[in-house]
């Protein structure tokens, strides 16, 4: 019933989604020429309207946004060159991650670098400043997600199949194809730092939801044997409680607790899933103010089963060493 693509939901999500993002392009083109302060507001929106374009991309991964298989791949790419992601190797990635969530033996691959504290203690000091630096939330939120969609997705991966090597490369070439029209119409460097500020906007408030979907208070992880799918997706994806117009930017992704549980449900359908299931009712909320508290976590704490903070650490070190048994 949930997982059934409504054609007509689905046009009209394109209509709503890409057509004010072209809106906002035909506005920037205008503003440009006054000055960069001009167009930055409607850069900033269309930074979000993009994060609009990866739920689409997004759903068109799980082939649950068109009935059609075709339909799903056409739209999957035209989203995936506006977002600068490579739809084919970008799926593959994604399902792995859904095989993979909460289950601490199988963890990098799609997911946010996690450590457990045992971990990180056994850790080279390099290894520590590492982590450390990619914990550090202006590198997490900042610095990272920018790189992750301007460079990271540019190469394929290592162990990526020859279609979705293929879909990295004709990404790229649909890129500059597309950054050679937009910089001829507003020059190259105007165009550069609306693309920059557009994409840093987007990927920035997107990995800030992925984090949050997966590092919240009381979030299931579990060794392999012990790792359960339907587990993993109830208590280990949020649902994060976001206000009305957030949600509808970010196509109602914090409804992921549903979408993990079942990927072929179309975004515009979680909603109405969560309130028609008694089950979903039972699985607490992560509001906007209570998902800021996340922030904190550093290392998954095996011994207590929940996210920790660094000062674990510190913790630990004044805890007087047990004597070995003789």
């Amino acid at each position: 019933m949930y997982e059934t693509p409504s054609n007509w939901r689905s046009i009209w999500q394109i209509v709503n989604s890409f057509v004010p993002y072209a809106v906002l392009w035909y506005l920037m083109l205008h503003t440009i020429q006054q000055s960069y302060w001009h167009t930055l507001p409607f850069a900033i929106l269309a930074g979000l309207f993009t994060i609009r374009l990866f739920i689409v991309l997004h759903d068109c991964s799980h082939r649950s946004f068109f009935k059609s298989h075709a339909a799903n791949e056409v739209l999957g790419f035209i989203a995936g060159v506006l977002t600068l992601t490579p739809f084919q190797q970008w799926r593959w990635e994604h399902a792995q991650h859904h095989g993979t969530a909460g289950n601490l033996d199988r963890r990098g691959t799609g997911d946010i670098w996690t450590l457990t504290v045992q971990e990180y203690i056994a850790s080279s000091r390099w290894k520590r400043f590492a982590y450390r630096l990619a914990r550090n939330p202006v590198i997490l939120f900042l610095v990272a997600p920018l790189f992750l969609f301007v460079v990271w997705h540019r190469f394929p991966l290592p162990k990526a199949g020859r279609r979705e090597t293929e879909s990295v490369y004709l990404t790229n070439l649909a890129i500059v194809g597309m950054a050679t029209g937009l910089s001829l119409l507003f020059g190259f460097k105007a165009y550069l730092l609306i693309q920059l500020t557009i994409i840093a906007v987007a990927s920035s408030l997107g990995v800030w939801l992925f984090y949050v979907q997966h590092q919240f208070e009381g979030v299931y992880w579990q060794r392999h044997e012990d790792w359960d799918y339907a587990t993993a997706a109830l208590r280990g994806s949020s649902f994060y409680k976001l206000p009305q117009l957030l949600n509808w930017f970010s196509g109602s992704i914090g409804f992921h607790h549903i979408h993990h549980l079942s990927s072929r449900i179309p975004n515009y359908n979680l909603r109405k899933c969560h309130h028609a299931e008694p089950m979903m009712q039972t699985v607490k909320p992560v509001t906007l103010v209570a998902s800021f508290k996340s922030f904190t976590f550093r290392l998954w704490d095996e011994q207590r089963c929940k996210l920790v903070g660094f000062e674990i650490l510190k913790t630990l070190r004044r805890q007087p060493r047990t004597a070995p048994d003789v």
